[in-house]
């Protein structure tokens, strides 16, 4: 029973290991070369960079295929709210500056494939996006999730929108 059991051991290693190769050890003729690699090398967005970095955040990252925007609320270049108490504004602002991180990876809002809104007003909400995200989504809306929160980063937040992407890299001509 023990030998049975060691070389099963031996045959479990071994199948785990057969993928490893030494990294000093150049690939192998047909193996994916570094700049695929490199598409899957986190590329980095910061909108507000002193605003970002004082509150421990970077508002997209790219990798590969796959863009990922953190939520966007209304606030201006030195992070304070704006269009306090104005739940239109603040969706519209929000949308402004998720427009803004699209463009500079070579996007738009139809390479959007998940949007979840978070809101202190679900009702409000439901009542003013209706026309502003048929305009903003012409052809298809994303999948994705709209949830009714007590509060937001800040008191005076009523909106916050997050956004996934997918955008082949090799179609905004960024490679990271």
């Amino acid at each position: 029973m023990d030998h049975l059991k060691n070389t099963l051991s031996v045959v479990c290693a071994t199948a785990l290991l057969a993928g490893c190769t030494d990294p000093s050890t150049p690939p192998a003729a047909g193996t994916p070369t570094p700049a695929v690699a490199e598409q899957h090398q986190p590329a980095w967005f910061q909108l507000r960079p002193e605003v970002e970095e004082a509150y421990g955040y970077t508002h997209a990252v790219r990798i590969g295929d796959r863009i990922t925007i953190s939520g966007a609320v209304s606030m201006d270049d030195q992070g304070m709210p704006t269009a306090v108490g104005d739940l239109s504004q603040q969706m519209k602002n929000c949308y402004s500056d998720l427009e803004k991180v699209l463009a500079h990876y070579g996007c738009t809002f139809e390479d959007v494939v998940v949007e979840n809104v978070f809101t202190t007003d679900m009702a409000g909400f439901l009542e003013v996006s209706g026309p502003y995200r048929s305009a903003i989504y012409p052809k298809q809306f994303p999948a994705g999730s709209w949830l009714e929160v007590k509060g937001l980063a800040l008191p005076e937040f009523m909106i916050e929108i997050e956004l996934e992407v997918h955008k082949p890299a090799s179609s905004t001509g960024i490679t990271a």
